[in-house]
């Protein structure tokens, strides 16, 4: 057989002679390296220790720490009440004579709505497309026909229909009702008495899974490798390793689900699986899907048209709990959106809106960046989401359909049955079984034969992980979520 020449070292490999001493020596070089053996040779390869930890801290969350808190529960359910608006008000309005008034009622669940108004009561009758109003005084309130009739008669001209403010057939209206008015000696008017109504939300738990298994064969070689995890932990490791990351990801995948969530739709694909089981999937509510059904939307937020975009999420602010301090969670072009705005409003020189503020200085280093600041009577606090930015995640892509999202610092009071007290409990929050027996919030065990576990004969060890959880988002109509398309 001809002797091959190793193209690297131009040793011949038919006469290579074994040194009496170890020493790395052109005549008694291996080739091991054709990709069918292991590190078992004569010299091993110089190795570094070390991982390199080329993508940084790789976990994801911490989100809802920062924002929320996690409480046990019992139920497969989680139901909480939410109020209604204190005073009288209706939309979609139309004008359908010179005195009559009229608005859809009805409907089932939160989309009941029913004619409380009475004869008596002042109205301010709004016609947005125009911005004109009226003042009129009901006479007369009835409801017919799927619709809320109203007889009203104007303060300021003969009716609805003439003079400086023409309603005439007029659609989009906005009533509502500012007082009431009555004459001398009034005894038998038919008021009606608003019995204070609540709108009930629910959302359920999804049971979370995860393994990880190694044989009993490969735990017995192990390869020491010095490891750094995102956890804090670190040393010399091979196979659990795997592990580590394994509980990481899951720790993640917690936070993941209820922000991600959706609720299995009756004509779903996913409503037409049938379990062993025989329990359907019937998935969870989360964060986004939750802002979208009951929240606000700002679609295409950008900083080019300077502070009008954001006056605009102001006032829908206003218009709802005006919750002095909230909290932007951003991707990394809609936060520079938000620097790029807010630095607009100074020229960076002397005499700019910023500068000498805050003890700035000609000589002080230039920061670009804007971690909060005060807008009308709400403050705000931004902060990068590194969940929106990740390239294994919502980043990496031209166009992501989220952009971010407005948490407002807000809690809400409530009665824990198992306190036996109010608490107060932030607006987001996360709700896991548990009872005295069973804590489900994060559980994991060993099972196999091997790593310490002696549970059944299989040769290997599995490490299990599972949760049960779901997200609990109240007071969503103060939430806002910044999307690149609705």
């Amino acid at each position: 057989m001809s002797n091959m020449v190793n193209s690297v070292t131009g040793t011949n490999f038919g006469s290579i002679k074994p040194s009496q001493k170890q020493q790395a020596l052109e005549t008694n070089y291996l080739n091991f390296t054709n990709g069918q053996n292991d590190f078992a040779q004569q010299y091993l390869p110089e190795i570094y220790e070390a991982e390199v930890e080329r993508y940084g801290n790789r976990t994801l969350s911490g989100f809802l720490r920062m924002v929320g808190a996690e409480m046990p529960m019992s139920s497969d359910q989680v139901i909480w009440s939410e109020q209604n608006r204190l005073h009288i008000a209706y939309n979609n309005v139309e004008c359908t004579s010179a005195t009559q008034i009229r608005f859809a009622v009805g409907g089932t669940g939160i989309n009941f709505v029913q004619n409380v108004v009475s004869p008596g009561q002042t109205l301010v009758v709004m016609n947005p497309a125009t911005g004109t109003e009226l003042k009129v005084l009901v006479s007369a309130s009835s409801t017919a026909g799927g619709y809320g009739l109203l007889t009203v008669y104007p303060y300021t001209q003969a009716s609805l229909t003439s003079g400086t403010v023409n309603l005439t057939s007029a659609t989009g209206l906005k009533i509502f009702v500012y007082g009431s008015e009555f004459v001398k000696g009034t005894t038998d008017q038919s008021i009606n008495s608003v019995t204070p109504s609540f709108t009930q939300y629910n959302n359920s738990p999804i049971i979370i899974k995860e393994r990880y298994q190694i044989s009993g064969s490969d735990t017995a070689q192990i390869g020491w490798v010095e490891v750094a995890t995102e956890d804090g932990t670190g040393g010399y490791l091979w196979y659990l390793k795997a592990e580590s990351e394994t509980r990481l990801r899951f720790e993640d995948y917690l936070e993941m689900s209820v922000i991600e969530g959706e609720l299995s739709a009756a004509s779903s694909g996913v409503s037409t699986l049938t379990p062993a089981t025989g329990v359907t999937y019937k998935g969870t509510q989360g964060l986004f899907a939750a802002i979208r059904e009951r929240g606000n939307i700002v679609n295409n937020f950008t900083a080019a048209s300077g502070l009008s975009d954001f006056d605009s999420i102001l006032k829908g602010l206003d218009t709802q709990g005006a919750i002095e301090e909230n909290m932007f969670f951003l991707n990394r072009a809609t936060s520079l959106d938000f620097d790029d705005m807010l630095a607009s409003l100074s020229a960076g020189a002397a005499g700019g809106v910023a500068y000498g503020l805050f003890e700035n200085s000609e000589q002080m280093a230039l920061n670009l960046g804007f971690s909060g600041f005060r807008r009308g009577s709400y403050d705000f606090y931004k902060t990068d989401w590194k969940y929106l930015n990740d390239a294994s995640t919502r980043g990496g892509v031209a166009n992501t359909s989220i952009d971010g999202v407005l948490i407002p610092a807000g809690t809400s009071t409530v009665y824990d049955q198992q306190l036996g007290t109010n608490i107060r409990r932030p607006f987001l929050h996360v709700r896991y079984r548990a009872n005295q027996a069973d804590d489900r919030r994060m559980k994991s065990w060993i099972t196999g034969s091997v790593g310490g576990a002696y549970t059944s004969d299989l040769d290997a060890m599995q490490v299990h992980f599972l949760s049960e959880r779901c997200l609990v988002t109240q007071a969503a109509n103060n939430f806002v979520l910044f999307t690149a398309s609705v």
